[in-house]
């Protein structure tokens, strides 16, 4: 998990810059079809993230609540994990 807190927490400050740059763009009058271009790389850098983050939590978290008997509770965060990616 600490190798995958790296990965997640370095990808979160190259996005970071990233949305830096685009303040900067906008402050700029930079043409919209590149800011609209870098919106769409931030956007699936979140995603990404969001991706990486769910993936440990149920392969991680929920997993361990089948094993110890807590399924209702497993069920209903995947559910709530499945609501969540739909949006």
């Amino acid at each position: 998990m600490n190798t995958n807190k790296q990965k997640l927490i370095r990808r979160l400050k190259i996005i970071e810059g990233q949305v830096r740059g685009l303040q900067k763009m906008i402050d700029g009058g930079v043409y919209c079809i590149d800011v609209i271009t870098q919106t769409s790389a931030i956007k699936q850098g979140l995603s990404n993230v969001e991706d990486t983050l769910m993936e440990g939590h149920l392969g991680h978290c929920v997993v361990n609540q089948i094993k110890s008997g807590q399924t209702d509770k497993a069920t209903k965060e995947i559910l709530k994990v499945y609501q969540l990616k739909r949006k």
